[in-house]
């Protein structure tokens, strides 16, 4: 989760470390931390799965960086639930 603390953090110097917070995110920025491409990420927030808001004129998303580190909790529950559920208890091919 250090990708989207890298993102959400604007640093400066070592000397006077401030670190301002950034609550949101672009979809761009959600495709880097999840390693995915920009038409995944759009289709995870038209899902509905990874919820998000359209702001500004154009329309532009944007997904609250609390919402982001939700979604990937809920998706290593998903996956080691699915792993316990496993009946042949091998890895997935």
């Amino acid at each position: 989760m250090d990708a989207v603390a890298d993102l959400c953090c604007d640093r400066t110097s070592r000397r006077g470390a401030v670190v301002v917070e950034r609550r949101f995110l672009t979809l761009a920025d959600v495709g880097e931390v999840l390693n995915i491409s920009s038409s995944q990420t759009y289709a995870l927030v038209r899902s509905g799965e990874l919820p998000a808001i359209q702001v500004g004129g154009r329309g532009q998303w944007r997904v609250e960086t609390r919402v982001l580190e939700d979604y990937i909790t809920r998706a290593y529950e998903k996956t080691a639930s699915g792993l316990r559920n496993d009946d042949a208890g091998s890895p997935p091919a």
